[in-house]
């Protein structure tokens, strides 16, 4: 194979070093793909003259123009000193086009900086601040970054360095400052709702006085602008991107046939089992979770992962008709998976998405996810050898998750306490069939307080660990927002 074949299918399977001769730049010796786009982008960790490098690797029929694209932007970023890793190297090698960065050694991105875990919460608001300031230097010196995201954004004492030159565009002359608070909203749009909520009001006045603004933008204003954007953004990866061949998800599609898999489970196993799918579904009465008319749900074991495995079944030629055209419940489930995801909110990972079909004509569906191996909410708070400070904690998370959903407008639909497991008194959402994003806010309050009720329910039995629920979402609730403080008191109220 040549190295451009090599390049692609590495672009693909995102494993593997590779070397590339520059001849007389050298050698690149890649030790390890950070991320890719397949068939068109590798972004690698490696070694080039004797020092620490990354270096982007361009393919595909547009390889030349999108390098032009990125050089333009890194160029852009140096002019206006807005400091980005200095680019040491750019040039072509067997039909591919070639970046070479130094290495910024001792870094973190944004987002791994934001998210894991070893910020406190002053820490994280001091981050955010320092990201803000970095975005309105880039308006200032008459930029955007069109692809504004935490994961292009390297931070190392207290500096921030912006990645990604191709995502790097002029400023509109015509409507700068209204771009430019878009590309703001969109910043924020990247933090946890629940920190963002609360940030907003410093980060707006943060964010003014960087760009020397006399008058602060509204934050009513800025909060529309954030969840339009977070909205449109969820709806883009989850409701389509997912459904087709991407750097996460493999596609295959006939007449017959709709399969999507997840790139991190796929498999010989998995595919092979995947032409017969039925063979998941277990027999054994101890592994069979679930035996209904619409819904088979089973255990099943592959390559020593535990995978759940939900064939959404046709009952009669009646109900047949009325699901042949609709999505199914299945792709609904594989679709809010992934829109949980990018939320970080604790789900089972989705492995598989199968659905028969005949034509535009949709049959049975198969839907598989990880197993989650932990008692349900239920299982957990019955369980004596559990200290009480562990349930409060729980009770505490899932009143912090509740109250997530509410600020993202999303309705899970069926709040059984065997759809919620616990993990280390985290809460992980499951059975995601029903579960919807709503745009407005009147008719999602409703659906909200249904959901709420729901869950309190779960204990109407058992007055203590209700009582403890209700605690704990007043604590969350109440003060946040004016609404909240009216119908979640009337609400709690008629369970005391």
């Amino acid at each position: 194979m040549t190295l451009t074949a090599d390049l692609y299918q590495l672009s693909k399977s995102g494993q593997g070093e590779f070397t590339v001769d520059l001849q007389s730049a050298g050698t690149l010796h890649a030790l390890e793909i950070v991320r890719r786009v397949p068939d068109r982008r590798i972004v690698c960790r490696g070694h080039w003259q004797g020092q620490a490098v990354y270096a982007k690797v361009f393919l595909g029929e547009k390889y030349k123009y999108y390098a032009a694209r990125d050089l333009r932007g890194v160029q852009s970023l140096a002019v206006a000193n807005i400091l980005t890793p200095t680019l040491l190297y750019s040039g072509a090698a067997d039909a591919v086009e070639i970046m070479i960065f130094t290495a910024i050694e001792d870094s973190l991105s944004a987002e791994q900086a934001m998210f894991d875990g070893q910020l406190d919460n002053v820490a994280k608001l001091d981050l955010a601040r320092l990201l803000v300031r970095e975005v309105a230097k880039h308006h200032q010196s008459g930029l955007i970054q069109t692809d504004l995201y935490l994961k292009n954004f390297l931070v190392k004492e207290g500096k921030v360095y912006t990645l990604d030159g191709d995502a790097i565009r002029q400023l509109s002359s015509i409507n700068a400052k209204s771009q430019a608070l878009q590309n703001f909203a969109t910043l924020i749009s990247k933090f946890d709702v629940l920190d963002a909520t609360s940030w907003l009001p410093e980060l707006v006045q943060v964010y003014a006085e960087a760009r020397n603004w006399k008058k602060i933008p509204s934050l009513e204003k800025v909060a529309r602008l954030v969840d339009a954007e977070r909205h449109y953004v969820l709806k883009k990866y989850a409701d389509e991107k997912v459904f087709r061949t991407c750097t996460d998800v493999i596609v295959e599609q006939t007449k017959r046939l709709f399969l999507a898999i997840s790139r991190p489970c796929l498999t010989h196993q998995l595919r092979e089992v995947l032409n017969q799918p039925d063979t998941l579904l277990a027999e054994n009465e101890q592994q069979r979770l679930k035996s209904g008319n619409t819904c088979t749900v089973s255990l099943a074991e592959l390559n020593g992962q535990k995978l759940v495995v939900k064939r959404y079944n046709i009952k009669n030629i009646w109900h047949g008709f009325g699901r042949a055209f609709r999505v199914t419940r299945a792709a609904n489930s594989w679709a809010n998976a992934y829109r949980l995801q990018l939320l970080r909110i604790a789900t089972a990972a989705p492995v598989a998405l199968l659905e028969r079909r005949w034509g535009y004509i949709r049959k049975e569906a198969y839907f598989i996810a990880e197993f989650i191996e932990a008692p349900d909410a239920l299982e957990f708070f019955a369980d004596g050898k559990i200290i009480i400070d562990q349930k409060i904690k729980a009770a505490q998370n899932i009143a912090r998750l509740m109250f997530k959903l509410y600020l993202l407008k999303i309705e899970h639909g069926d709040f059984k306490a065997t759809n919620i497991k616990i993990v280390e008194a985290t809460p992980w959402l499951i059975d995601l069939d029903s579960l919807r994003q709503h745009t407005c806010s009147q008719s999602f309050n409703k659906r909200h307080v249904r959901d709420l009720r729901r869950l309190i329910r779960n204990w109407h039995a058992d007055t203590e660990v209700r009582n403890l629920i209700v605690q704990s979402l007043q604590a969350q609730y109440l003060g946040k927002t004016p609404i909240a403080n009216k119908w979640i008191s009337s609400m709690i109220k008629g369970f005391k």
